[in-house]
């Protein structure tokens, strides 16, 4: 009995230095992913590049509905965790664990903006590893409204429309600023995929995704219920 405790303590610590070595080794490859990404273009320049861009739109001039939309939508603790929130990660895999199926990931903002900004849209372990290294550099150089500011600026709407501004100009004839609370929760929702999304696709989809965003702004305090029926009669 014993010589087989023995032996099965051999295989967990043989396991455990294997799987330490393999974590290591991703996360090797995921810096160095992000090395080169930079190597190319610093973090800096690409930053400043999207502000300088005509079409730029700072977040004191974003209307506050549509910032309540995307913060309840894509990251609700966005302005009490770093650049990752293993709050929402923990959920994220009870969820999908539990309906057998991803439904949720959890990612933050600062994530999806190292991605936008930093990275390529390729979908593998070492690109989302590098993922983080990108994001903790973005919370530590840049303020959450300057994150956000890039989030919003650089997300793809759909119908050509890269950045709130164009998709606001382009599918409510808008500025930003001028945003409702209906209009806000749609565009809020399309960013997810916007070739499902986006209203010129299919307006069904988009009015069920503009739902959900509503839903989540019920549920973290950003909207009550007669504020969702309000819109609902007024459109």
């Amino acid at each position: 009995m014993n010589i087989f405790k023995k032996l099965l303590f051999k295989i967990f610590i043989f396991i455990f230095i294997i799987l330490i070595l393999v974590s290591l080794t991703f996360l090797f490859l995921g810096y160095n992913y992000y090395s080169k990404s930079l190597e190319q273009k610093s973090l800096s320049s690409r930053v400043s590049d999207i502000k300088n861009d005509e079409n730029f739109v700072e977040f004191k001039d974003l209307s506050k509905s549509y910032i309540d939309a995307v913060i309840a939508t894509e990251d609700h603790r966005f302005y009490e965790h770093g650049a990752i929130d293993f709050i929402s990660i923990a959920r994220a895999i009870f969820v999908n664990i539990k309906n057998k199926e991803l439904q949720e990931g959890g990612s933050t903002i600062t994530q999806q903006v190292a991605k936008n900004v930093c990275l390529s849209q390729e979908k593998s372990a070492i690109r989302k590893i590098a993922e983080l290294f990108s994001a903790y550099d973005l919370e530590k150089n840049y303020s959450k409204n300057e994150i956000f500011e890039l989030y919003v600026n650089t997300a793809y709407f759909g119908n050509g429309y890269y950045g709130i501004k164009q998709a606001s100009n382009g599918y409510y004839n808008k500025e930003p600023k001028d945003l409702n609370l209906f209009e806000s929760s749609m565009l809020a929702g399309v960013p997810n995929a916007p070739s499902v999304y986006a209203p010129t696709k299919n307006m069904d989809l988009a009015t069920q995704r503009q739902k959900q965003v509503l839903d989540k702004m019920v549920k973290y305090g950003y909207i009550n219920e007669e504020d969702v029926t309000n819109i609902n009669l007024e459109n």
